[in-house]
């Protein structure tokens, strides 16, 4: 999407910055900024409007293919702004009624099936799910049930947003189904709470037992890292950052960082601790996507 944040405001006017942005997308950066060698592409669709084709190159300049993105001849990229408090919290306010990615699944054909059954893993977040419209939402996990049935690992991050749903019913029995699909699920305890009522790390992993997960990494903010692997559990105590400027795409990097390296076959235990310490880093910035080259001087002296 595009990402409009506040950098100077007066009492007559806004001055705002203009970046691109978007859960799944600040993942596959953080992943491929990291381990450059995995091949990293994203599917989404967008418009022909100048922002569109603008965004497109800004995927190619992170090295994210862009042969799955696809052109709408009527429709445009989705808009949103940034608010922060004096704690670095944001909230959020979208224009995304027009934007081409709610039409993706028009543009998945067997060709691109295909193509996206020949990866490793298949990444989708909550966000993901709210988009596509709801006619078109069978579609997707027909696409899903192909993807398994050719070995590629699906991986589910349920980032919440209700504002992009109907009603929290609809939220959950999408999240459940994602959640039966998924062999690797990345659940935070925030986004829990929000839908289900749920205040504590035990809660979430009681809840995911059922739908036998075999990677379960379930985040409780800046406090703990609950894992549940092939059956073996482990916690994680994260050091808290002391200078949060925006708490923006934590849990993005902390995802890319962590797929990244358990594709390159680091522990569980190596995954989070290097996940962590690139989120710790993102949040002392401004924006979902931090600069190129100083966050490559951080990760690098790390790896």
């Amino acid at each position: 999407m595009i990402e409009l944040m506040s950098i100077s405001q007066e009492k007559t006017r806004n001055i705002m910055s203009q970046s691109f942005a978007g859960d799944v997308f600040n993942t596959a950066v953080y992943l491929k900024r990291t381990f450059s060698d995995i091949n990293t592409h994203l599917v989404t669709a967008v418009g022909t409007d100048p922002f569109s084709l603008a965004m497109i190159s800004y995927f190619e300049s992170e090295d994210i293919g862009s042969s799955l993105v696809f052109k709408s001849a009527n429709k445009i990229a989705g808009l949103y702004s940034i608010q922060l408090d004096a704690q670095g919290e944001r909230s959020f306010t979208y224009w995304r009624e027009n934007s081409a990615a709610r039409q993706i699944m028009e543009h998945i054909d067997d060709e691109a099936i295909n193509y996206l059954a020949k990866g490793d893993m298949f990444f989708f977040s909550g966000i993901s799910l709210a988009v596509i419209k709801p006619e078109a939402r069978a579609e997707f996990w027909l696409l899903i049930d192909r993807l398994r049935l050719a070995g590629v690992q699906i991986v589910f991050d349920p980032n919440y947003r209700p504002r992009l749903w109907s009603s929290p019913q609809e939220a959950q029995q999408q999240f459940e189904l994602a959640l039966s699909k998924s062999d690797l699920s990345l659940p935070g305890v925030d986004d829990f709470e929000q839908l289900f009522g749920m205040t504590s790390i035990e809660e979430v992993s009681d809840y995911c037992k059922p739908f036998a997960i075999n990677e379960l990494i379930i985040k409780n903010g800046a406090q703990t890292i609950l894992t549940i692997v092939d059956g073996d559990v482990a916690e994680f105590v994260i050091t808290p950052i002391e200078n949060v400027v925006d708490t923006t795409s934590a849990g993005d990097s902390f995802n890319g960082v962590y797929l990244g390296a358990r594709i390159q076959g680091y522990s569980v235990k190596g995954a989070i601790a290097l996940a962590s310490q690139a989120a710790g880093f993102v949040i002392q910035h401004k924006g979902a996507i931090v600069d190129k080259q100083a966050y490559q001087a951080f990760i690098g002296a790390l790896t």
